[in-house]
């Protein structure tokens, strides 16, 4: 049995509690940490945390030393052409207290409408249209064009 003094006694008993914190931060801030959740159907233009190492100066219209787009918010990207919704129509999840940003382009004049939100865009056509909202609300909501008819995907806010 060793004995240790007793000023390397409260040491030795944060000691585990250490370990356990410093394994916990470095799995939370792993390299794929910063990675985009994808919970769509392949070829989705919908991501949770679009955080890439640079941005690309060709789709954000900003020079390429500025920041990346904010994590936090949700991006759903919607294209309406010859009355097919690409990409098709699925449910897209998102947290409760989450900022949404759903974009949508046509190519006829329409009304796009989330309900449940009553939030609405008027879409011009070639001219991408913007809700940007916090899911505040829980539940299923449809977003959908009012005058083609078109379900364009369901939000589920949990």
């Amino acid at each position: 049995m060793t004995i240790v003094p007793a000023r390397l006694r409260p040491l030795l008993a944060a000691l585990p509690l250490g370990v356990v914190l410093l394994t916990t931060t470095s799995a939370c801030g792993g390299p794929d940490a910063a990675a985009p959740t994808r919970s769509a159907a392949p070829g989705s233009t919908e991501t949770a945390a679009p955080a890439p190492a640079e941005p690309d100066p060709a789709t954000s219209g900003e020079s390429a030393s500025a920041a990346p787009a904010d994590p936090a918010v949700k991006e759903i990207t919607v294209t309406i052409a010859g009355r097919k919704v690409t990409p098709p129509t699925r449910r897209i999840e998102v947290a409760r207290g989450q900022t949404v940003r759903i974009t949508v382009t046509g190519d006829t004049a329409d009304e796009a409408h989330l309900h449940g939100y009553d939030k609405e865009a008027q879409l011009k056509p070639g001219t991408p249209a913007s809700i940007e909202f916090v899911a505040d609300e829980t539940g299923l909501f449809e977003m959908e064009t009012h005058e083609s008819g078109l379900q364009l995907f369901q939000l589920v806010v949990r």
